[in-house]
């Protein structure tokens, strides 16, 4: 059977690696950092890029790479890389083809720690932001784009937004300006949906998230579609479509083509200069729980859609943002881009405010508090008492974070378990 007909489920559990007769059923963990070859001009093929193999696992690892194979085959792209964290995934994803004086378009609905990282950390770099609401109209994104913009970024659902991203229309007015639409799709996976089935041409994942999902192992993943025309726009991206004098004079959209020249260049060169690789041993944690993805989502989905529907009855809860309910302003791009569900997290108001906020987490028992979302077990977290704790009722309400604000990370567990446990709390408000 090809490999390329197989359904999701299958490639959850046996994507990626195929053993050979006798070898390991399990993915091999290979702990080493280094490989032994025996002539120097074996090895220098290796650094040449001329034959396939490895010599230092900063740049490559077997049980990394057979991993990353994995989520490739699950995105349906050519070419995928493991990276520390998706934070490192993120960084990498825009750098490999932005540089100092260039510009990108961004959705304002991202991650705090991927909005700091554009907006403070890479502004220092050089490489300027333009982020725009997710919810503008094409005119207005068209506006956005500049002679220097080389991508646009956004997330598939985003966190702790809930937006969800009309990724044809983004893809479309990149397209337009010859520059790649990048999508974090953490929070929905492969098995939800699929980027580049709408138009995506790279994928970021914090692998830390649902794809690991038992909180084991921090990471992060980049895959390539293979479907931009690097060559197609040469001159806006210099650094793969001509020679790079720090790696032997190679142009790797020539020599690898579209289909593997992104990720070739993010290894071969900033792999190498920053090492934000991820380890055989987390690599392994991470394909224990890819192997369980699709279960775990459909569970995930289940719960947050039966804890939403709950919430939303409540006289103790003020409002609730969860896609999959009908009066949500993303139900129907929901329903189109994620028809099998969104993902597992919930947020909702207290009526009360911050106070009674405050009071309803102390009460919880079976859901944790923590820093944490997309974990098989339930965990929430109230922002304006932790990660925004510093910021004042006015404050919190600029920043999208008003003091009643709770983030709820429904798990795998019974999501009668799950509202009996919301029940009692509110009782306590």
């Amino acid at each position: 059977m090809d490999k390329k007909n197989q359904k999701i489920e299958t490639k959850c559990v046996q994507g990626g690696y195929t053993p050979q007769n006798g070898e390991p059923r399990q993915v091999p963990i290979i702990q080493s950092t280094t490989f032994k070859y025996a002539t120097s001009e074996d090895m220098g093929k290796l650094f040449d890029l001329e034959a396939s193999g490895y010599f230092y696992s900063r740049l490559q690892n077997p049980t990394c790479d057979t991993v990353a194979a994995k989520i490739c085959e699950l995105e349906g792209g050519t070419a995928a890389m493991l990276l520390s964290s998706g934070q490192a995934a993120s960084f990498f994803s825009v750098f490999n083809i932005a540089s100092c004086g260039d510009h990108i378009v961004c959705s304002t609905n991202v991650y705090g720690g991927t909005y700091n990282l554009f907006a403070v950390t890479m502004k220092k770099m050089g490489i300027n932001f333009t982020f725009i609401n997710p919810d503008c109209s094409e005119d207005e994104l068209n506006a956005a784009f500049q002679e220097n913009t080389k991508a646009v970024f956004g997330e598939t659902i985003a966190n702790p937004a809930l937006t969800v991203l009309d990724i044809e229309k983004f893809a479309k007015a990149a397209h337009a300006h010859g520059v790649p639409l990048i999508i974090d799709n953490t929070f929905a996976t492969p098995v939800n949906c699929r980027p580049f089935e709408w138009g995506a041409d790279i994928v970021t994942h914090s692998t830390t998230k649902y794809m690991d999902g038992h909180g084991g192992a921090i990471g992060g993943c980049i895959v390539d579609s293979g479907n931009f025309d690097w060559m197609a726009h040469a001159d806006k991206f210099p650094g793969l479509c001509t020679p790079d004098e720090s790696y032997h004079g190679i142009t790797y959209a020539e020599k690898f083509g579209q289909g593997g020249a992104d990720i070739t260049k993010a290894t071969a060169q900033l792999m190498r200069d920053f090492g934000c690789c991820q380890s055989p041993q987390s690599a392994y944690y991470l394909n224990l729980g890819l192997e369980s993805l699709h279960l775990r989502m459909e569970r995930h989905c289940l719960n947050a859609q039966k804890v939403a529907e709950y919430l939303e009855g409540h006289e103790k809860i003020t409002w609730v943002n969860y896609a999959g309910l009908p009066s949500n302003k993303y139900y129907e791009l929901a329903k189109k881009y994620m028809p099998k569900g969104t993902c597992g997290v919930v947020s909702f108001g207290v009526k009360g405010g911050r106070s009674a906020a405050e009071k309803f987490m102390k009460k919880l028992s079976v859901i944790a508090i923590e820093t944490h979302v997309a974990d098989a077990r339930s965990c929430c977290l109230h922002p304006a008492s932790a990660t925004h704790r510093q910021m004042n009722d006015e404050e919190l309400i600029a920043a999208g974070v008003p003091g009643d604000l709770i983030r709820l990370s429904c798990g795998i567990e019974s999501y009668e378990d799950l509202i009996a446990d919301i029940e009692q709390a509110l009782k306590e408000i």
